[in-house]
């Protein structure tokens, strides 16, 4: 088991691995979760996947994804659009309620947004923890290399069961709320310590 972060500065070193996020993105979302969302040659896509965004994967050696998750810093602009939950706020997007924060969308160098977070639906209970550790731990990674202190992530609500299993610092940044069948919370998640 692997685990890489893309840019669009490195995504040429690494074969079909984005293009296989976008494939286990739509399989995730636009399949299962039965979500109206972009898409186009079998890959889910938004207006967030810009050069601005970094992509990490945990895929094994074939290149198959295992899990996935894409990170904006909340300083991003394109067009009219800045990160997802700054523009569900905003009241750009339909899909998401425009009251799903505390408080007001933070614009901050060191804080970047968490969206499209997924493990894959055919992986073993046995390894679905192992992976989502992967995952974590690729995360700690790239926030070192990013110098990103904390990160807004929009998570399915049971995120307090594996929080303290991922040792990650996590506190509710908004309110439980209902999207496609899914229950989602924004989430506060802490990396200033770590970033020795």
């Amino acid at each position: 088991m692997h685990s890489t972060t893309l840019s669009f500065a490195n995504m040429h070193n690494h074969g079909e691995l984005f293009v296989n996020l976008l494939r286990a993105r739509r399989e995730s979302f636009i399949v299962r979760n039965r979500w109206d969302l972009p898409e186009t040659m079998g890959m889910e896509y938004d207006q967030y996947d810009t050069p601005q965004s970094r992509w990490l994967a945990v895929h094994d050696d074939t290149g198959r994804v295992l899990a996935g998750v894409r990170l904006t810093p909340t300083t991003a602009r394109c067009g009219i659009y800045s990160y997802m939950i700054r523009d569900a706020q905003r009241g750009l997007l339909e899909s998401i309620p425009d009251d799903l924060l505390f408080d007001q969308a933070p614009v901050d160098d060191g804080t970047w947004e968490v969206t499209r977070g997924f493990v894959v639906h055919d992986i073993p209970a046995s390894l679905r923890h192992r992976v989502r550790m992967r995952l974590v731990l690729q995360m700690l990674r790239t926030s070192r290399e990013e110098g990103i202190r904390r990160m807004l992530a929009l998570l399915p609500s049971n995120w307090h069961r594996w929080a303290a299993r991922c040792s990650l610092e996590m506190k509710a940044a908004g309110r439980n709320m209902n999207m496609g069948g899914i229950d989602y919370q924004a989430v506060w998640i802490d990396f200033s310590t770590q970033l020795h």
